[in-house]
């Protein structure tokens, strides 16, 4: 027995490998070197806080999830950088090769109806960056375009109806994580993994627009769609327009990764949420800091404004999410909403006084802001919830997932559609984001996920409310 502990040891000792996890990641990468490593939310090098050591029974040379918390892979994080030599490109495909979400054979709501249809159309594909979308955005001024936020390190406007790439902004040094744009203005804010928060300014002129690609197909309900190849995204590189190089002004008060931020109703002050446990209020006019939001024991992950009250919601990975209020300005209140067992992915307001929230622990909850000890909806998924939005005008939920489904529900928690997705359409990697576009009757819908693409869909909600 001996001999035996000691040979088996010694082969564990030969297979140990350094173990890297980015200080808000849930994703751990094994590096036979354990010197570089890459943080997608992050600048291009990342300064990783923790080592330790793994002990496997194999050589594992790709990123790989050890946490315990599920067999995927996740892309939120980390990427090896073995040698100093590899591109940027290779990193990111390397990564990406990695990852095959299993999607359970799990009901995907206790209240899902069963043969439910409707008809939701892809309309046009915005291709153009270089890495993985994080985040996108429909600005609320004219004229209406479409804004996404890469690991790149570049935000893009596009437009809508012809998927034309029109004004790039590079003024960041690290990931780009989230773009939202003013209620009233020209002017984009962007958080980004270089600490800072951008405030910019763009000016854009829309082409004439073209007629749709005929790619209609039904919406699925629990059917498993066919993968496509693993590989390459089709489509060009970074886009040929004018680059906008330098912020309006520049939010510099944090000391970590900032995730998030958000313009508070009227447009004068925004919010930002970062890594290092806070959330920054600023004057818009001086970059003045106002306040700083403490109390989350974890990461943030995410931040949300109320559309037309002075209220904050703040999401974290310590599974609590937090509502900040700003009304009175003497008395800044704060409430925890617990109830998710997993890092809180996003928690945005809808129109009455709810507030939605979703998480790694595959749940999405509805709050009743007047009542906030228990959620008066749950929607329980087969995979974990990434930044969700909520249709202002029928109250419609769309859930991003890691395993590259993007599923409807309405705010009872009853599944409505699931968003085609096959050979010919949909997203490859896990999808980051969802947005309404409440304006536009027709491109209604918009998604974006690691395959560095995003979408725009037509939901024909009218027919989809119907078959509810």
């Amino acid at each position: 027995v001996l001999i035996f502990l000691q040979q088996y040891s010694q082969l564990i000792l030969k297979l140990q490998l350094s173990v890297l996890r980015c200080q808000g990641g849930k994703s751990l990468a094994l590096s036979p070197s354990g010197k570089h490593s890459c943080c997608r939310r992050c600048s291009d090098v990342a300064t990783v806080k923790s080592f330790w050591v793994l002990f496997v029974s194999q050589p594992v040379s790709e990123p790989v999830d050890c946490s315990g918390q599920s067999q995927r892979v996740s892309e939120c994080c980390l990427c090896v950088r073995p040698t100093a030599s590899h591109s940027t490109s290779q990193l990111s495909q390397k990564l990406k090769t990695t990852y095959k979400a299993s999607t359970s054979k799990i009901v995907s709501s206790f209240k899902a109806t069963t043969g439910s249809r409707a008809l939701c159309q892809l309309l046009k594909e915005y291709m153009g960056h270089r890495d993985g979308i994080w985040d996108l955005s429909v600005t609320r001024t004219q004229p209406v375009v479409l804004g996404t936020a890469s690991a790149d390190h570049s935000a893009l406007l596009w437009s809508i109806e012809t998927g034309k790439c029109l004004l790039r902004y590079a003024g960041h040094a690290g990931s780009v994580n989230s773009i939202k744009f003013h209620p009233t203005e020209q002017m984009a804010l962007t958080a980004s993994g270089d600490q800072t928060a951008h405030i910019w300014r763009y000016m854009v002129q829309l082409p004439a627009p073209q007629p749709p690609p005929d790619v209609s197909a039904p919406c699925e309900d629990d059917q498993d769609s066919s993968d496509r190849e693993e590989g390459e995204v089709d489509g060009e590189g970074p886009c040929e327009v004018p680059t906008v190089r330098v912020a309006t002004a520049t939010l510099k008060s944090h000391q970590g990764v900032v995730i998030a931020a958000d313009w508070l109703v009227g447009g004068r002050q925004v919010v930002t949420a970062s890594w290092d446990r806070a959330a920054n209020l600023y004057e818009v006019e001086t970059s003045e800091l106002v306040h700083t939001l403490t109390g989350h024991d974890q990461e943030l992950t995410h931040c949300c404004t109320h559309p037309t009250q002075r209220l904050v919601v703040t999401s974290s990975r310590d599974t609590t999410f937090r509502l900040w209020d700003f009304r009175d300005p003497s008395i800044h209140s704060v409430n925890v909403f617990q109830g998710h067992t997993d890092t809180v992915t996003s928690a945005v307001f809808t129109v009455g006084d709810n507030v939605v929230s979703g998480s790694d622990d595959r749940t999405v909850k509805v709050w009743d802001l007047k009542n906030m000890r228990s959620p008066i909806a749950t929607i329980r998924t087969d995979s974990a919830v990434n930044r969700i939005s909520v249709s202002a005008n029928q109250r419609i939920i769309a859930l991003p997932h890691d395993n590259r489904q993007v599923r409807l529900f309405d705010m009872s928690g009853v599944r409505l559609a699931r968003l085609p997705r096959s050979n010919r359409m949909g997203h490859r990697r896990m999808v980051c984001c969802t947005a309404w576009n409440e304006e536009n009757q027709s491109c209604n819908l918009f998604t974006c996920g690691f395959d560095r693409q995003a979408i725009g869909w037509n939901i024909n909600i009218p027919a989809l409310l119907q078959e509810k």
